[in-house]
C-alpha cells in the first residue's frame, strides 16, 4: 500500500511554551497535550481530526542551531497545505506580524509561503491548484509569488488541491 499523507511532525525545539504559542499564533494550531514540566505538547491543526498534527520535545536553551542543509543531513522543511488562497494570505499576514516570513515563491500549481519557527526551523504553508485548472503555465518552477495576483486569477476563496491532494 503507498503511502497516503503526512499523519503528523515532531520537532526538537529549545522552548516548548514558546513554540507551542509560535504555532497557536501564526497557524491556529491548538494544544491537545502537554507533558508535564514543559517537555513536550502535542498539538492539532485547526480542522483536524487527527489526535495531533505536529508534537514539539524540549532540549533546553543550549540547544545548537540545526546544521542541516549546511554540515549535516536532515530534513529541510515540512508543508503545510491550506485550502484557500485567502487562507493563504491571512496566514502570510500572521507570519510577517511575528518576523518569520522568509519568502514567497510561485511554484506553478503550488503557492507556497516560507518561514522560520523560533528555533530557525524552516517550513511551507503552501495552496495547491485544483487539478481542472491546471495549465501549460502552472508547471513546475521557482518564480516570485504575487498573492493578490493569484486571488484575482483564482479566487480567495476556491478550493485548492482538488484532484491533487484531495479527491475530486
Amino acid at each position: 500500500m503507498p503511502v497516503q499523507r503526512l499523519n503528523h511532525a515532531v520537532l526538537y525545539v529549545r522552548d516548548v511554551a514558546r513554540s507551542a504559542a509560535f504555532y497557536a499564533d501564526v497557524l491556529d494550531f491548538r494544544t491537545v497535550t502537554e507533558i508535564p514540566g514543559g517537555r513536550g505538547a502535542f498539538l492539532q491543526a485547526p480542522g483536524s481530526s487527527n489526535d495531533h498534527d505536529l508534537a514539539v520535545f524540549g532540549i533546553g536553551d543550549r540547544a545548537g542551531a540545526s546544521q542541516a542543509g549546511r554540515s549535516t543531513v536532515g530534513l529541510y522543511h515540512l508543508a503545510w497545505e491550506v485550502d484557500t488562497l485567502g487562507e493563504l494570505d491571512r496566514i502570510r499576514r500572521a507570519l510577517q506580524d511575528a518576523g518569520a516570513l522568509a519568502g514567497a515563491s510561485d511554484h506553478g500549481s503550488t503557492k507556497a509561503l516560507y518561514a522560520h519557527d523560533p528555533d530557525g526551523l524552516e517550513f511551507e504553508v503552501c495552496w495547491l491548484v485544483p487539478a481542472a485548472l491546471l495549465g501549460a503555465d502552472t508547471g513546475m518552477k521557482t518564480d516570485r509569488l504575487d498573492l493578490p495576483a493569484e486571488i484575482a486569477r483564482y479566487g480567495a476563496d476556491t478550493r485548492g488541491g482538488i484532484g491533487v491532494s484531495v479527491p475530486a
